[in-house]
């Protein structure tokens, strides 16, 4: 564990104990504690982690013995301005539970719980000083507000605190409100996110390697629009991480 995280951990777990009982939070009945995020063991044995083989360009997972790399009918068909998208875990179930009330609910004492799941899987695969940046994809000003946080944000500052990759959390803007992408189509949401983040006018890319943070991928749509507009100011690559993806 990070000492960020072990910080974070420490903290929430004094300020939470005046207000909720070591229970889990989501299924009431198991013991759990402000350092396992208050998920128990029976809801955290729940979770599938994403395993090989999977898509090498999106991270989409198959079931199979694939014994060579393969990219996906989906992404041959897209235009992906990202080199590879890796998550650490399925959306479904308690993570998807999970990443709801944390975003919606301001559910913050789930934080370490998604952090633990995020490094676990990034750490190992991260490991090698050859990144520049870590950049977390934003939010639009006016929703930042009312959310009061942004959870991309602080799930790449516990990546960053791991990796002492450094963190760029100014550096993409976005600069356009959007449309909410749940009901959208693919098409669609690639639509939708055109145009609307750019890198800030201050700043100049000469070929950095950057890893673009966020919770949930679904099309990819968001993170290829914002990889497009690193791209344009002059990154030399742009991988993906995020700790869930949708199937």
């Amino acid at each position: 564990m990070t000492a960020l995280a072990e910080s974070f951990r420490n903290g929430i777990g004094v300020s939470l104990a005046f207000f909720y009982p070591e229970t889990c939070q989501l299924c009431r009945t198991e013991p759990a504690t402000a350092g396992d995020g208050f998920v128990g063991a029976r809801c955290c044995s729940q979770v599938r982690f994403i395993e090989p083989p999977f898509c090498e360009r999106c991270g989409l997972p198959y079931p199979g013995d694939f014994t060579t790399p393969f990219e996906c009918a989906n992404c041959r068909e897209m235009e992906l301005h990202f080199s590879s998208a890796r998550s650490a875990v399925v959306a479904h179930n308690v993570v998807r539970e999970v990443v709801h009330r944390y975003k919606y609910q301001r559910a913050l004492w789930f934080e370490p719980f998604l952090a633990d799941l995020f490094l676990r899987q990034a750490l190992p695969a991260l490991g090698r000083p050859d990144w520049d940046f870590i950049v977390p994809v934003p939010l639009y000003p006016v929703k930042q507000r009312e959310r009061e946080f942004n959870q991309a944000e602080r799930l790449a500052t516990h990546l960053s605190a791991a990796t002492r990759i450094p963190l760029h959390a100014k550096l993409l803007w976005r600069v356009r409100p959007t449309a909410t992408q749940t009901l959208l189509t693919r098409q669609q949401r690639a639509a939708n996110m055109r145009g609307a983040f750019v890198v800030h006018p201050g700043d100049r890319l000469n070929g950095e390697r950057v890893i673009l943070v966020d919770d949930v991928f679904t099309t990819g749509a968001t993170t290829s629009a914002c990889a497009e507009a690193l791209r344009a100011a002059g990154a030399g690559d742009v991988c993906v991480w995020t700790v869930a993806r949708g199937l």
